[in-house]
Parts: C-alpha cells; sequence; structure tokens
C-alpha cells in the first residue's frame, strides 16, 4: 500500500486517537448465540481467554481484548476440526452428490451449497451455533440495488456489476445440480437454494474465509483456499495492524500472532491485506476510515472526454495501451501517481514529436511548458472526479430519505466511500496549485537567470 505524506499520516493519526479514546464497547459473550457458538467450538478443542465477542460503536461487532496482548504473542489458535472446508463438506452428505455429480463443482460452490443446506435445517445442523451468529445479509455488490450502483464510483461500478451478474451465473448455471439434492432437502429445492440464499452464502464465504492452501481432490475443480473460521472471523480489519496469520501443519491450527501488540479492553484487529477502500468495498462491503492506502482512479473514458480536442488523442491513447499505462492511474492525498503523471506527460506530445514518445515512458523530463499542461490537466481531472462525487454525494442524501434499512446500510457504505475519496482529491487539488505555482516560478526564474547570463556575455 502506499502511504500518505507526514502531515497526512499525522492527521489521521490524531483522528484515530480521538475515535478510540472515545469509543464504547459491550460484550456480546452472554447473549444466547455466542454461548451456543463458544460451547460448539469448546467440543472441537479450542477455548480463549484473550477475547471475547463484543459490540463496538464504530465498528460494530469485533473481538475485544481481556488481557494485553504483547508483540509477538500468539493470539488465536483455532484447531483444524473447528474450521469449515471442502473437506468438511465432502465428508458430509452432501459428499456423495458432489463426487457423483456430472461435472466437477469449484470449491467455492460446495462451500456455498453446505452453507444453505446446513441454514435450512436449522438447529438440526452440527454447525448451527455458527451459522446462526453469520450475518443475515452483507453491504457486498452482489446486494446492491439499481440505485445503489449509480452512486458508486465509476471505476468501482463495472466491477461491482460484474459481481452481481457472476453470483446470478453462478446459480443459474448450477440449476441441474441443485434439483439432484432433493432427496436431502426438507422442502422444495426451489424454495431452498434460491438466488437470494446463494448470494448470501457466496457473501459468506468471499468475506468471511481465510486463505488456506488445501492439496487437490478429484472432486473439485479450481483453487482450493478457502476455509471459514468460527470466532475468528469476528476479527475486524485495520489498515495499520499487523499480523502474522497462516496454518500450523505442526499444530493443525489456524494459529494469528500479534506484531505490535493490543491494550487490554481495545477491540483486536487483524490486516486483510494492503488494499484500497475501493477494493474493500468490492470485496468485503465496507470502507477504512483515514485509509492510508486509498486512491482515487482514473478512468481512460474521463481522460479521453478531458482531452477530447485532441486531434491525434486516439494515436497516443492506443500508444499507452500498448505500453500498459491505461490502468492503474491513480491519485491520492500526496497528488498524482507516477503512472498518471507519466501518461499526462506523454499526453502533452505532440504528433511530431513522436519519436521522443517512448523516453517520456521511460522518465524523461520535458519542457517547462508542456509540464505545466500536465499539472492543469491533472487538476481538471481531479476537478472532474470531485464534482462527480459532490453530485453522487447530494443523490445518496437523497435516496436515504426514500429508503428501507438495508439499502441505508449500502448507501452508508458507498457515501463512505465517497467521503474518503472527496477529502483525497481536495489534498491533491491542493497539492497540484501549489505544483503549479513551483512550475511557473521556476520556469521565470529560469528565463531571469538566462537573460543575466546573456547580459554578462555580452558586458
Amino acid at each position: 500500500m502506499k502511504g500518505r505524506s507526514h502531515r497526512a499520516g499525522r492527521a489521521a493519526r490524531k483522528r484515530r486517537q480521538k475515535c478510540e479514546s472515545t469509543v464504547q464497547s459491550v460484550s456480546l459473550c452472554h447473549q444466547l448465540q455466542y454461548v451456543r457458538l463458544m460451547k460448539f467450538l469448546h467440543r472441537r478443542g479450542f477455548t480463549s481467554t484473550l477475547l471475547q465477542p463484543a459490540l463496538f460503536t464504530d465498528t460494530g461487532r469485533g473481538l475485544q481484548t481481556l488481557k494485553t496482548i504483547k508483540p509477538g504473542q500468539l493470539v488465536i489458535s483455532l484447531p483444524e476440526s473447528c474450521l469449515l472446508t471442502t473437506s468438511t463438506v465432502l465428508n458430509s452428505y452432501l459428499g456423495q452428490y458432489i463426487k457423483s455429480w456430472k461435472r466437477r463443482l469449484s470449491p467455492l460452490l460446495a462451500l456455498c451449497v453446505f452453507l444453505v443446506c446446513e441454514r435450512d435445517r436449522g438447529e438440526a445442523s452440527d454447525w448451527f451455533p455458527y451459522i446462526n451468529v453469520l450475518p443475515a445479509t452483507y453491504t457486498c455488490p452482489a446486494y446492491f440495488t439499481d440505485d445503489v450502483m449509480t452512486v458508486l464510483p465509476t471505476s468501482v461500478r463495472r466491477r461491482a456489476l460484474e459481481q452481481r451478474v457472476a453470483v446470478r451465473e453462478i446459480h443459474s448455471s448450477n440449476q441441474d445440480f441443485f434439483r439432484s439434492l432433493q432427496p436431502i432437502l426438507s422442502q422444495p429445492v426451489e424454495e431452498v437454494l434460491t438466488y437470494e440464499a446463494l448470494r448470501w452464502a457466496w457473501c459468506s464465504v468471499n468475506t468471511r474465509s481465510v486463505f488456506m492452501s488445501h492439496p487437490p481432490n478429484n472432486f473439485l475443480s479450481g483453487q482450493d483456499v478457502y476455509a471459514l473460521a468460527p470466532f475468528l472471523d469476528l476479527l475486524n480489519h485495520q489498515p495499520d495492524v499487523q499480523v502474522k496469520a497462516s496454518f500450523n501443519d505442526v499444530t493443525r491450527c489456524y494459529e494469528i500472532r500479534s506484531v505490535s501488540g493490543t491494550l487490554r479492553y481495545q477491540q483486536a484487529f487483524i490486516n486483510y491485506g494492503s488494499h484500497d477502500n475501493q477494493r474493500l468495498l468490492l470485496e468485503y462491503g465496507f470502507v477504512a476510515p483515514g485509509n492510508p492506502h486509498s486512491v482515487v482512479y482514473v478512468g481512460a473514458d474521463l481522460l479521453c472526454d478531458v482531452l477530447r480536442g485532441d486531434r491525434s488523442l486516439v494515436q497516443k491513447m492506443k500508444f499507452l495501451k500498448e505500453n500498459s499505462l491505461l490502468h492503474n492511474l491513480t491519485v491520492s492525498g500526496e497528488g498524482p501517481s507516477w503512472r498518471l503523471m507519466t501518461a499526462l506527460r506523454l499526453l502533452s506530445m505532440p504528433q511530431t514529436l513522436y519519436h521522443q514518445w517512448k523516453a517520456v515512458l521511460l522518465g524523461q523530463a520535458v519542457c517547462e511548458e508542456r509540464e505545466e499542461w500536465s499539472v492543469h490537466t491533472a487538476k481538471t481531472l481531479c476537478q472532474r472526479l470531485l464534482q462527480d462525487t459532490h453530485t453522487a454525494l447530494d443523490k445518496i442524501s437523497d435516496l436515504l430519505q426514500q429508503c428501507d434499512q438495508s439499502v441505508r446500510e449500502q448507501l452508508d457504505v458507498v457515501r463512505s466511500l465517497r467521503q474518503e475519496e472527496k477529502c483525497i482529491l481536495g489534498h491533491c487539488l491542493e497539492l497540484l496549485q501549489e505544483a503549479r505555482l513551483w512550475t511557473v516560478s521556476m520556469f521565470f526564474f529560469c528565463m531571469l537567470t538566462s537573460m543575466a547570463d546573456k547580459g554578462s556575455r555580452i558586458a
């Protein structure tokens, strides 16, 4: 992940410290569903004396420390018997149906179908204590309504729509397999393995599973790296937290070890990876406030719209695409990325200087006039993105006045993303204004220096 400037970093830390000082929590360990969960895990060999489920005012549900966790200390050691994997599924009543099916299922689909079937069994399910604490709904794009989709940033909307289509495709393309499971279902298969049920299971696996590599088998097709980890999956993400997490082949436990430690009665966090907020929303359905890794993406369509008067734009865009410089064009709180500024410097070049394009891509400097044009264009791009962000925030405010609770939760997440990006674009514009003034000043300084040098030679 890319860090912000020291100034932004200090501001983010101060905001976080202020939030942490006012965060309140309520223990959940006495609620029946968590009592059942802990009994379920205890029977399978797991106990926790360091952490307890709690409700926090800033993040919602999470895990609270009962003792101070020291750097390097083992936080959780969850036995293999507590993990829900494809081995669990293949060894269950579903196994014979999966093994005998005419084509191999994906590991993801096998886990999804198992979750749906177990949820349908209710308290008769061995995994009921775990399924009972899973969220009933999610704020992932697969759940987003059309109205929510329209207020997403353009760069996110396309992938969000792809996610929704992908889940629908999984459901529609596996109807024959679902019907084959009727003998083990207490209700008609059409009422159990619905699109809504599969979507819930898909989001449960994608947002809550840990990475755990499994050996290939003769019954499933594709990479098998999922493991649902009860209790452990209550840990929330924080971008600046460092932990070591992996399955220990010696102890046969999935272990999480703290790197920096956590004070007593504070929320324990893990780190899902160096993700910006757009990726966090797409993959996990939330946004991390003050995320130092967040950026705003500049799409090729926006570039073309801003520069539509350039007659050689098509050739330049083709050149950028051929040199893999049309993706990951971003701005952050530190300013435009190197990739974006390099692309803009090339776009500033006239077609008559085509022979120099490759050199610019390799880092060759351009003249002051073209550098100023590049900074000005970057500023224009930020202004356009900021205008789009303000428009989206206004529309979100209108939608919040007329929606139900589930849509409200989706809009709240998108609003958080938009507000974070509004701050990033504001900081970037400030830096670009300073950069433009510096570029102009340096240009006149060089002119005056040149004139003075010529004057001294004449004298």
